[in-house]
């Protein structure tokens, strides 16, 4: 079974060319996937179809209102094992293994916030789970649940081509990438290390582990710190 997304969004145009294009549009193509969406507004009962209003204690900015977001997604068909989701930067902070985590699901529900957020009772009662880009503020939530989707999407076997580069990745280990290059062998002034010309995989290997070594000690103490613990883990 494909694995299925409901987009809840008061702008679905906006998905329009992310999904038709590149690797997202060949996966929703071949039914790797499924999306739909979904507009509030769509559920609202007054004749403005307002979707949002004022805080109650006041406060700037205004909320989106609990009628329409639980209508629409009372509206969407329940698969067996689902996850409705809240875009948020107070949410869970987004990383390769839970977006490994996520395609285990049959189905994800994506709630697109807007404004200055959603009423406490969307999360407190409908929202399964809350998920951050990291700790900044965007105009919208359409750009984290892209975010998400294609994150998940490009795990699913038959997405990426050599599915091989998927395991080389950033972050599939708590390692940085290592540098890579391409022909030509000289651009200007600068060569490619010779080590990736010798042919000796073994020591490609070597510098491969070295460089990501490195990287990840200069950049990301963090990852530095969790590689060596699982280090010490596996040598026990």
């Amino acid at each position: 079974m494909a694995l299925h997304f409901d987009l809840v969004t008061l702008f679905p145009d906006f998905f329009t060319s992310p999904l038709q294009s590149g690797l997202l549009g060949k996966a929703l193509g071949k039914g790797i996937a499924t999306v739909n969406f979904t507009n509030p507004r769509d559920f609202t009962t007054d004749k403005h179809r307002s979707v949002d209003d004022e805080p109650y204690g006041g406060g700037a900015g205004m909320l989106l209102k609990p009628e329409p977001l639980f209508a629409a997604v009372e509206s969407l068909p329940m698969q067996p094992k689902r996850e409705v989701i809240l875009m948020t930067p107070q949410g869970q902070r987004l990383d390769q293994q839970l977006l490994a985590e996520l395609t285990t699901y049959d189905q994800l529900v994506l709630i697109c916030g807007h404004y200055e957020g959603v009423d406490e009772r969307v999360r407190e009662h409908l929202v399964t789970r809350e998920i951050s880009l990291g700790d900044f503020v965007l105009t919208c939530g359409e750009i984290p649940a892209l975010t998400l989707l294609n994150g998940v999407i490009r795990l699913l076997p038959g997405t990426v081509g050599k599915e091989a580069s998927l395991k080389a990745d950033s972050f599939q280990v708590p390692l940085l990438d290592y540098p890579q290059y391409t022909r030509p062998a000289k651009f200007r002034e600068w060569e490619v290390p010779a080590v990736l010309r010798s042919g000796n995989h073994q020591k490609i290997a070597e510098w491969r582990l070295a460089q990501q070594i490195q990287r990840t000690q200069a950049r990301r103490p963090d990852l530095w710190e969790a590689w060596q613990a699982s280090e010490g883990e596996v040598q026990e």
